[in-house]
């Protein structure tokens, strides 16, 4: 029998507790990443040992809040990977709009930028007002601020800067209102959108999607939980439906390969196979 460090013990009871009390199954995530979110929580609380999170992690409902929150990955931003984007409005666009409505899934949409960057562009593709988006997420802080559509008027430069490399068609400034120092996201990209809490690990499939977005989610699972998670989002796509993963992230060697043709390799757009 192969010998665990203590720490790594540690990391498993506290894994546990976390499914067992919350009902967050983070038991598969990648080791690694899961290993600097632990530290950083020992670091933030001024804990010595894993071991010593555990009690306030049961006992204390807003310290468990907090922790969860920080082992979800909220790191986005608008446009992120513009050739992707690219790809979407000459490989997947001229497809959607041969369907008389559209359901997209946002898969870990986190604080929405992404949401917002897909809505953009498919009303400058003409197929926003047929479309139903919906962007969930674990993280309901997250997804609070997903809903609300405001950010950093500082990070509009950047923002700008991948619409224009994603091919948008006008001036980023239209979709957005500059106040106090905030940019609101205009409210008609919130019309056709619903935000819902829907947790990729323990949650059910989602509906006969067109187009599936989970990008930038995998690569924080393990392989059992990769496969599990790609199941999930085949089951969710009709037949011909798209499934755009992120740029690290791959169907080759899963389980669910031989499901899709490969539509774009380097964006790694991928279309589901018909019967």
């Amino acid at each position: 029998m192969q010998e665990k460090d203590v720490e790594s013990i540690e990391i498993d009871l506290f894994l546990e507790a976390i499914y067992w009390r919350y009902g967050y199954d983070f038991r598969h995530y990648a080791r690694a990443s899961l290993r600097r979110r632990v530290r950083h929580l020992l670091t933030k609380h001024r804990y010595e040992h894993v071991s010593d999170l555990i009690a306030p992690l049961l006992y204390d409902e807003a310290f468990a809040r907090s922790a969860i929150y920080d082992f979800s990955i909220t790191v986005t931003e608008m446009f992120r990977d513009p050739d992707v984007y690219v790809a979407v409005r000459q490989r997947i666009a001229p497809y959607l709009k041969t369907y008389p409505f559209v359901k997209v899934w946002v898969a870990g949409c986190a604080t929405g930028e992404e949401v917002y960057s897909l809505s953009i562009l498919l009303q400058e593709e003409g197929l926003y007002n047929r479309a139903t988006i919906f962007a969930t997420d674990f993280n309901e802080t997250a997804l609070e601020k997903a809903g609300e559509g405001i950010y950093a008027l500082k990070d509009m430069r950047q923002y700008t800067e991948n619409y224009q490399r994603a091919g948008g068609t006008r001036s980023f400034a239209d979709y957005y209102h500059a106040q106090y120092g905030s940019a609101i996201i205009d409210p008609v990209f919130k019309k056709n959108v619903t935000f819902a809490n829907h947790n990729l690990v323990t949650d059910g499939v989602f509906g006969e999607m067109h187009l599936i977005f989970c990008r930038n989610v995998l690569i924080y699972f393990d392989k059992t939980l990769q496969n599990r998670v790609l199941k999930l989002l085949a089951d969710s796509l009709v037949y011909g439906g798209f499934l755009c993963l992120g740029t690290k992230e791959t169907l080759q060697f899963s389980d669910v390969q031989e499901q899709f043709e490969v539509v774009d390799s380097k964006a790694k757009i991928y279309k589901k196979r018909g019967t």
